[in-house]
């Protein structure tokens, strides 16, 4: 059978994006891994699917699947590509939707500039809610990576998070650091290694490894967890621009017990059918 597509991008984090409410069809991880493929498929980081709700008061459930097959529970560039597919498509009327995720709820504004707002939730920083081993909350923690010691923050957004602050993401050791925090066996459920230079308390640089797929062009959830780290660590401020490879973000967090709100642009790139 034919499938058909969108592929769209936020800041070079790309994606595939199904629309299940119209078409029924099955993708296990075997399938989504050759989709994924850059060479052989059609290539993206990560497949967003839109299904019919499971509760009434929710317009969409929003499913996540990296690259490698596996499911997550959260994804920043992708919720404000799923905002625009779903107006574009006219699947929802209106500019305010609400959808579940397996994270949990979340609320996308689409603006009148085109960018869209993402109300992120409340950042869990318990290291159970992230999951993360230690006995009791703290600012950092201690975690052991390729024979040193270093201090690390971690939240959850949804996902788990890992953030490390550095003096220069560009010479940071994303690619041989990354996949070694990302699978941290301290991390239960695996986290996205998050390096973060601060530039001033409004600005940062990332650089974000994501489990199950690699260094990315930009992480949304990543940027929103490193501005928790940074506004913990006494930082940051409360509206923070993240600078990633693929582009900027604008993160909002007033401090504890209020949601993160992320802001920025979603992209469509074009459309297709692959046969299955």
């Amino acid at each position: 059978m034919l499938l058909h597509f969108t592929k769209m991008h936020g800041l070079g984090n790309d994606f595939m994006v199904v629309d299940m409410v119209s078409q029924n069809l099955r993708l296990p991880p075997e399938k989504i891994r050759r989709l994924a493929d850059r060479r052989f498929g059609i290539g993206f980081d990560q497949l967003l699917l839109v299904e019919p709700p499971t509760h009434p008061d929710i317009d969409f459930r929003y499913r996540i699947f990296n690259a490698d097959g596996s499911e997550v529970e959260q994804c920043g560039n992708g919720a404000r590509c799923f905002a625009r597919f779903v107006r574009d498509k006219r699947l929802i009327g209106s500019d305010r939707i609400r959808v579940q995720t397996a994270g949990g709820n979340i609320e996308l504004s689409i603006l009148s500039n085109g960018e869209v707002c993402v109300d992120m939730g409340v950042p869990g920083l318990e290291p159970e809610q992230v999951p993360f081993n230690a006995p009791q909350r703290s600012e950092t923690y201690p975690l052991r990576v390729d024979g040193q010691v270093i201090e690390v923050a971690v939240v959850s957004m949804g996902n788990p998070h890992c953030v490390y602050p550095v003096d220069d993401v560009h010479r940071a050791p994303v690619e041989t650091w990354g996949p070694l925090i990302a699978a941290h066996p301290d991390f239960p459920r695996k986290c996205n290694a998050g390096f973060m230079q601060v530039l001033s308390a409004d600005e940062i640089n990332l650089r974000v490894f994501e489990r199950g797929v690699g260094e990315t062009l930009a992480c949304g959830t990543g940027a929103c967890a490193a501005v928790v780290a940074g506004r913990q660590l006494g930082l940051l401020g409360d509206t923070v621009k993240v600078n990633l490879p693929g582009g900027s973000l604008s993160i909002y967090w007033p401090g504890e017990g209020s949601p993160v709100m992320m802001t920025g642009a979603a992209t469509r790139v074009y459309e297709g059918y692959t046969r299955l």
